[in-house]
Parts: C-alpha cells; sequence; structure tokens
C-alpha cells in the first residue's frame, strides 16, 4: 500500500473513529499529502526514518514554524503508528523522529478597559438598528462573556441557548459538549439581535437553526467572524489583524485576574488538560510580578 491511500483510511479513522476536529483532520490530511509527494508517493513499508527526517529539514529549510513542525512530527508519528497497529508495515520508522521543542508564547490579550471600549463601542454602533451591526455587536459579547472557540460560536443553534438562565450549549474539540454561562451585557446584545436582527438576515437565505446567521441568511462562517472580530479589536490593540482567540485569551486571563479557580476556568475553556489552561497564570501573574517588582525591597 502506498503512503497516499494508507493516509487516506488513516484520516477517515481519525475524523469518524476518533472523531478529532475538522481543522486538526484537515492539518494532518494536508502533511501527509506532503509526506506523499515528498517520498514519491512511495510503498509504505519502503519509508524509513532517514526520509522522515528529509520531510521534516524541507520543512525547516522552507521557513515553517517549531509549532508546525511539532505538529508534522506529530502528524507522521500517529500515522505509522496507527500503520504499524494495522499491519500495514512490519516497523515503525518514525518512532525515532524527534520534534523539535515548543516555543512557550504567551497568548496576546487585551485589557479589560481596552475591551469595555471595544464592546461599548460595537453597541453604539448597533443603536440605529443595522441588522449586521447588531448581530456583530452580539458575536463580540458572547465571544468574550463565554470565551468560546470561534467554530463552537457558529456552530451553535437557537436552541443551544439557554435565554433564562444565560447560558449556551456548544459542542467543542472532540465533539464534547458543555454548557457555558454568560452575563448580562451579552445577554442584553443576544436578546436585541435575536428580536431585531436574526429575523431579518434568516429571511434573506431558505431558513437556518443558527444562531448567528451571515449577511446572505445562511449559517455565520468562522472566516466571517473572524473579520467581524478583527475590525473591532485590532485597532484598539495596535495590530494589523486580531482573532476571535484573543478574546477567548482575554477572557480566562480576566477570569484569573478576578480569582477564578484554575479548574473552573478549565471547565469553562473546554480543556481537556489543565496544563493547557495553566498557560494563562502566566499571563494573569504579570500584574502581581510588576507590583512585586516595584514595592519588594529586595525584589
Amino acid at each position: 500500500m502506498r503512503v497516499t491511500e494508507a493516509a487516506e483510511a488513516y484520516v477517515t479513522q481519525l475524523s469518524a473513529v476518533r472523531r478529532l476536529s475538522p481543522a486538526t483532520v484537515r492539518a494532518y490530511a494536508a502533511d501527509l499529502r506532503d509526506l506523499a509527494a515528498v517520498t514519491g508517493d512511495a510503498e509504505l513499508t519502503d519509508v524509513d526514518l532517514e526520509m522522515l527526517r528529509d520531510w521534516l529539514w524541507r520543512a525547516t529549510e522552507r521557513g515553517d514554524a517549531r509549532t508546525t513542525i511539532a505538529r508534522r512530527t506529530a502528524s507522521v508519528r500517529g500515522f505509522f503508528a496507527w500503520a504499524h497497529d494495522e499491519g500495514l508495515i512490519g516497523a515503525d520508522p518514525s518512532l525515532r523522529l524527534v520534534a523539535p521543542k515548543r516555543g512557550r508564547t504567551l497568548p496576546k490579550v487585551a485589557t479589560a478597559t481596552t475591551l469595555d471600549g471595544v464592546l461599548s463601542a460595537a453597541t453604539e454602533r448597533a443603536a440605529d438598528g443595522d441588522v449586521i451591526a447588531l448581530r456583530d455587536a452580539a458575536v463580540l459579547e458572547l465571544l468574550y462573556a463565554a470565551a468560546l472557540r470561534v467554530a463552537e460560536l457558529c456552530s451553535a443553534d437557537v436552541d443551544d441557548l439557554d435565554r433564562t438562565r444565560r447560558t449556551i450549549r456548544v459542542t467543542g474539540k472532540g465533539s464534547k459538549e458543555r454548557i457555558v454561562p454568560f452575563g448580562a451585557p451579552a445577554a442584553l446584545a443576544l436578546e436585541n439581535y435575536l428580536a431585531r436582527a436574526r429575523p431579518a438576515l434568516v429571511a434573506r437565505g431558505a431558513g437556518t437553526p443558527a444562531l448567528f446567521v451571515g449577511a446572505r441568511g445562511g449559517r455565520l462562517g468562522t472566516r466571517a467572524a473572524y473579520d467581524v472580530v478583527s475590525r473591532a479589536l485590532a485597532p484598539a490593540v495596535g495590530a494589523d489583524t486580531v482573532g476571535p482567540h484573543a478574546l477567548r485569551h482575554s477572557a480566562a486571563t480576566h477570569l484569573l485576574d478576578g480569582g477564578a479557580d484554575l479548574r473552573t476556568v478549565q471547565e469553562l475553556l473546554g480543556h481537556a488538560s489543565l496544563g493547557t489552561t495553566q498557560i494563562y497564570t502566566h499571563v494573569s501573574t504579570e500584574k502581581l510580578t510588576a507590583a512585586y517588582r516595584l514595592a519588594h525591597p529586595r525584589a
């Protein structure tokens, strides 16, 4: 069996059996297509450690980030482990393939004051009843209030929203559902959007159960949601582009700054591992460190 054929079977297994997120499946599939191209779509049994090292080296020479190289390493190691388990190869050539250590990059975080200004400005733009402005204000408020991933926001339906309890049911990575609360400003923005904007937007299309609707009447896409956030937030933080994850990062950091328990934040974010959530402790302790250096006599 050649690399391409085996990769197709493996990617199907990732999606149907392991139920990884569509974005992860696409990334792994792209990595394995690239591997097939570099090896000339060799027989699976002919791929050896040197071929894999050469494949990673090409990516390094191309200037791929360390995180990308690490993901590519994970892609092929998972692929060949699966192939070995399936009896497609006698030995796993990726066992000695070493990924570069990932650099620990702290997420971009907007201050609470900055976000208050951004969200207030979005509310003001929506005051005249423009349906897109009303939708965008609700998108921004909910992303920040519930610390949602953009895919979670875009895949949510109206029925997932509990307006009485101020909660929303979302489906995160690995198809795991969780219930997330949100506050009064987000609730108000959602009420205005649902009453004054969504019906008009839905009427432009064939009807959709989606909570957030695009300009043509279909489900709001992740690219469109990214643009909504970037237009609103990028000028405020002095960046060219800032995506929805900046709101999620900021929400997590502000929760910890406000005294929230780390495990509570883990549950809110839908992280499988507490270690993933702990990166925010590095951000939220910056204020503490700065105060210590200024005030302690032996800092």
